[in-house]
């Protein structure tokens, strides 16, 4: 097998005719769930816990085994009783930082391969992978196969690391083009970047992270929250495989481009369905604090709790100006956990405090009781 050579961009072989009822049920979808995060009075706090889902579940393709629990727990300080899990963790929790900061990128400049360069070199800090080139393109030869393959035995080769600067300026230049369907266009831009696959290490993480900041950047929602991992996760094997094909097989890049149409249709509608539980949870638990707390902190405490659904009672901050006595928060603590908005998970001891978990909040999340 020789090292791949990318098609140039656009693609021209595109059967667009059989697109076209599968690009409008997508565009409606992604409308349906834009005016959905459009109406989310703080997304950034009330669908924190989504987001580490999303970062969860991307990593899982790659390997990864850490639940959303187990992160927001060790975020809480619960040390995770094996080392890969740690290691698991990380790595999570380094795809979310780079989702955040493109985010604050692309709201004062447009995304560029610098800022591809930025967020690799986040995704990579100091896990599996950190000594592969953090933040460099690659600029040796690499492949794809099961561990331990040779690259005569591999799956793919991708191209000579000599065509890969000139293969990421065209790839760019597409990025920021004006294209018939702006979904169509994403699923190119996704998949000519695994097909580049321009590190050595991190490309299938940073590709999806891509898809929230494309939909970001071309205004189709206004914020980059877009959970696709968990259906790419469930049809592992045909993503891969339609990834595989393309360039084997003449007709490969319209059923790629169909597989992702169908995947952003069927994830924005529970995206948006579970948008929807979550407003619906805070404005029932909002009115509910209000009467049984009696208190000007009850709103910032329920922020608190949707964005840390797994914490301490100590490590609840509302800010210098409207911070609550400790013992205040703690009297807080105790109201919810009497009324079972909160459980205890791990009894403290000593200076230790008690770790909480909202159930309600984690188990609409993971899409099944888990708490």
């Amino acid at each position: 097998m020789k090292p791949f050579i990318p098609q140039h961009l656009p693609i021209k072989d595109i059967d667009w005719e059989s697109l076209i009822p599968l690009i409008g049920r997508a565009n409606r979808s992604i409308a349906l769930y834009h005016g959905i995060l459009y109406g989310v009075p703080n997304p950034g706090v009330l669908l924190s816990p989504l987001t580490t889902q999303e970062a969860v579940l991307s990593s899982k393709i790659e390997g990864t085994v850490a639940t959303l629990g187990e992160v927001l727990e060790f975020e809480a300080g619960e040390e995770p009783e094996q080392e890969s899990k740690r290691h698991d963790i990380f790595e999570i929790i380094n795809y979310r930082k780079a989702l955040q900061h493109a985010e604050a990128q692309l709201k004062i400049r447009p995304f560029s391969l610098n800022l591809l360069l930025a967020l690799h070199s986040i995704l990579l800090n100091s896990v599996r992978g950190a000594n592969k080139s953090r933040g460099r393109f690659s600029q040796t030869q690499n492949w794809i196969g099961a561990p331990g393959t040779a690259i005569d035995s591999a799956d793919f080769i991708p191209p000579d690391p000599t065509l890969i600067q000139s293969a990421l300026d065209e790839w760019e230049r597409y990025y920021h083009a004006e294209r018939p369907d702006p979904l169509v266009q994403l699923a190119v831009v996704h998949a000519q970047f695994e097909i580049i696959h321009p590190f050595l290490d991190g490309n299938g993480r940073l590709g999806r992270i891509l898809i929230p900041l494309f939909l970001y950047e071309k205004h189709l929602l206004q914020r980059p929250i877009f959970y696709l991992s968990a259906y790419l996760e469930e049809n592992r094997d045909e993503y891969i495989q339609r990834l595989r094909a393309l360039g084997r097989k003449d007709d490969a890049w319209s059923a790629w481009i169909k597989f992702f149409l169908i995947a952003i249709d069927r994830q924005a509608q529970i995206n948006a369905q579970k948008a929807r539980d979550i407003i619906d949870l805070y404005e029932a638990l909002k009115s509910q604090l209000i009467e049984i707390t009696h208190s000007q902190y009850a709103v910032p405490l329920l922020d608190k709790i949707f964005e840390k659904p797994i914490f301490q009672s100590s490590h609840l901050k509302f800010g210098e100006n409207r911070s609550p006595s400790r013992q205040a928060i703690s009297s807080l603590v105790r109201t919810l956990l009497k009324n079972r908005i909160v459980k205890i998970i791990r009894k403290g001891g000593g200076r230790r405090g008690h770790t909480f978990a909202f159930p309600k909040l984690l188990n609409l999340c993971e899409g099944r009781d888990v708490f």
